[in-house]
């Protein structure tokens, strides 16, 4: 192969590196798409590098703007980055049937959903989709003491963000009556009994593997006593336990409660009822009667499954499928409600939307899409096995969907002045994208501009930089401000590019989220507060949308006040 078509390979390749990356390519990764498109040649390695490096240094002296419409000429399709698809696909279902399949979702309406509800969320929807099923939204509201109106509507909301649609919604308070039936099946036929003992008695006989007294009576007495508690209001301590096994090895199986005495008002069902089923009871059965074929659930429950299948087949019921999934654990998140719920009853965070937080809420606040927790919680899988994953893979996903659909503009964090002897006056148009027709933007510049903190402590007398987009220049003095000089608009090599505002700017807060626990004890440096200075161009954005700060990162706009508060996804 001749030199000139290596140095024609290099030049596009060169080009798309540059285009990628903001306008500089990167020679050895360059180096490395060049070999891998001529490795059926014969070459010679030392040329290639040395061709290459003077490739990319005649491509990094061009202005963005020409570096695409040179691509366009010669390669047009290499302006469009390589995707390459993972097979995140789910395995298929056990005794699944096309049309037939039966899936469900069942919220307890005592909170706002977050990402481990997600995952079940968004795994029970596509397998109904996968086989042309049906999809169930059941609120497993049984427990009055912790549901709470609001929640109802605001898990529907939380759904319906993430794109999922259910086909039929109903609640399980609206059953009960059909569960005081099946109970009073199971205290005819001597398989469970209403047992008044205290608590820490019962707590006590199933830690020996001893039963109570109670479990001796009668049928025709245990029915009394149940009549008495749902009609009379008497017994306020007593119980529904299943006959179970008090020698098993597994706990779950001795004598599990059924059902309980809760008094206080439920927000659907009002003072109606004041014997509530327990989740193993309510489970078994809504998921048999509703026509659910595979239920799943998190794999902590998986001990309780013999509990699910003796219930059933106490009362002759159909017996789905039941599958279980590991829970979603990430490093450093509270991914459930019993730690995430101290932290708003003690006001460590904000509220449920807290930008640190896993709820969905939080998450969306924060910039997170989602399209990048469906790809998330794909890449998990169905696995029982438990791990706990870094936050940063989530991250990941959402930078591969953001990068190609938001716009890009100039910010600095800590500015810092810096005035500019001889600086022409200028009007630059920047492209809101470097490879998407997403328009542009013209700033009007004179002799003063704002460049960030950590870049002027960077620079030394003498240095010479470059004001990305616009002109190179020479530091005189730095102080409190710094003093430079315009020496010139050609691209030069080795120079720093540093963001920068004009004195037109736009004043923002960005609001640094962090992981909120370490070592499994609350971060108090979690978020950071910056202040800083953005085009004024981003005043015209709405809240909610989102935007990329070149060189700080993806951060989501939302208007409070006089201030615009940024918060940063990630970078």
């Amino acid at each position: 192969m001749s030199k000139d078509n290596i140095r024609e390979i290099a030049k596009k390749y060169a080009l798309q590196n540059a285009i990628f990356y903001n306008g500089t390519a990167n020679d050895k990764a360059v180096v490395g798409k060049v070999i891998a498109a001529i490795k059926k040649e014969k070459f010679n390695p030392k040329e290639i590098f040395s061709i290459v490096e003077s490739i990319v240094q005649e491509v990094n002296k061009i202005p963005l703007k020409q570096q695409i419409t040179a691509l366009e000429k010669i390669a047009p399709e290499l302006l469009q980055k390589e995707k390459k698809e993972r097979d995140f696909s789910l395995p298929s279902l056990p005794f699944a049937e096309q049309g037939k399949v039966v899936t469900r979702f069942p919220p307890e309406p005592n909170g706002y959903l977050h990402i481990g509800h997600a995952k079940a969320a968004i795994i029970d929807c596509e397998y109904a989709r996968l086989y042309d099923g049906k999809f169930i939204l059941r609120f497993d509201d049984t427990n009055p003491e912790n549901a709470r109106l609001e929640f109802y509507e605001a898990q529907k909301k939380d759904l319906e963000w993430l794109g999922i649609k259910w086909d039929e919604e109903y609640n399980t308070s609206d059953h009960l009556e059909k569960h005081y039936e099946l109970a009073q099946q199971l205290l005819e036929k001597g398989h469970a009994y209403v047992c008044k003992c205290p608590p820490e008695e019962i707590k006590k006989g199933r830690y020996h593997s001893k039963a109570c007294s109670c479990v001796e009576r009668s049928c025709g007495e245990s029915l009394d006593l149940w009549k008495k508690l749902l009609y009379s209001g008497d017994f306020s301590g007593a119980i529904v336990r299943l006959h179970g096994e008090m020698n098993s090895p597994n706990t779950a199986m001795r004598d599990p409660t059924l059902f309980r005495v809760i008094d206080s008002g439920h927000p659907i069902q009002g003072d109606k009822y004041r014997v509530w089923p327990t989740y193993d009871f309510a489970g078994a059965i809504e998921d048999s009667i509703s026509g659910v074929t595979h239920p799943f659930r998190t794999k902590e429950y998986e001990l309780r499954d013999p509990v699910y299948f003796r219930i059933l087949s106490y009362l002759n019921l159909r017996k789905p499928h039941l599958m279980e999934f590991s829970r979603l654990s990430i490093k450093g998140m509270p991914v459930s409600k019993r730690k995430i719920k101290p932290l708003i009853d003690k006001k460590l965070v904000t509220g449920y939307d807290d930008v640190r937080l896993p709820t969905l809420q939080g998450l969306a606040k924060r910039g997170i899409t989602c399209e990048a927790i469906a790809q998330f919680v794909f890449s998990q899988g169905i696995s029982k096995v438990e791990a706990t994953v870094d936050f940063s893979i989530l991250e990941s996903f959402n930078r591969k969907i953001l990068d190609d659909k938001v716009k890009r503009f100039y910010a600095v964090i800590d500015p810092i002045q810096i005035h500019i002897i001889n600086a022409p006056q200028k009007k630059v148009t920047l492209p809101f994208h470097p490879s998407k027709d997403f328009g542009a933007r013209t700033l009007t510049t004179k002799e003063d501009f704002f460049i960030q903190k950590e870049d002027a402590h960077s620079l030394k007398v003498g240095e010479v930089f470059r004001l990305k987009g616009l002109y190179n220049v020479k530091v005189l003095e730095i102080g409190q401000k710094i003093k430079g000089e315009f020496v010139g608009e050609q691209l030069m090599q080795n120079t720093q590019k540093l963001q920068w505002t004009t004195e037109n700017y736009l004043p923002i807060t960005l609001i640094i989220p962090s992981l909120i626990f370490e070592n499994d004890d609350f971060n108090p440096d979690s978020i950071k507060e910056k202040k800083g200075y953005a085009e004024q161009d981003v005043a015209q954005l709405k809240s909610g949308e989102i935007i990329q700060f070149e060189r700080i990162g993806f951060v989501r706009i939302e208007h409070l006040r006089d201030t615009i508060l940024c918060y940063l996804a990630h970078k």
